[in-house]
């Protein structure tokens, strides 16, 4: 059984920083595509970042955010630097990189506030 548990999420100050971490199990996370999505108050879901043969970043994260994988520990994480107030939502790691299809996790609460 497929299983991604996320882990990480908390309350912040603008300008500070955390790191998500995604939990794989049932399947071998370095074999596939990998992406973090999330979905702030009130709004659609929005993705983040893949990571693949490459990594790719939204223009809203770019230079901020840094995506790797563990493969030892199968294991995704999202480092998150200088976040804003606009990074507040709820984040999810899933796989691949299409919003329709691929697993999901439960999610993780980032809150950034002073």
């Amino acid at each position: 059984e497929v299983q991604l548990v996320e882990s990480g999420g908390d309350l912040v100050q603008p300008g500070g920083s955390l790191t998500l971490s995604c939990a794989a199990s049932g399947f071998t996370l370095e074999h596939y595509d990998m992406s973090w999505v999330r979905q702030a108050p009130g709004r659609g879901l929005e993705w983040v970042s893949t990571i693949g043969g490459s990594t790719y970043y939204s223009d809203s994260v770019k230079g901020r955010f840094t995506v790797s994988r563990d493969n030892a520990k199968n294991t995704l994480y999202l480092q998150m630097n200088s976040l804003k107030t606009e990074d507040t939502a709820e984040y999810y790691c899933k796989t691949g990189n299409d919003i329709n299809n691929g697993y999901w996790g439960q999610g993780t609460q980032v809150t950034v506030s002073s």
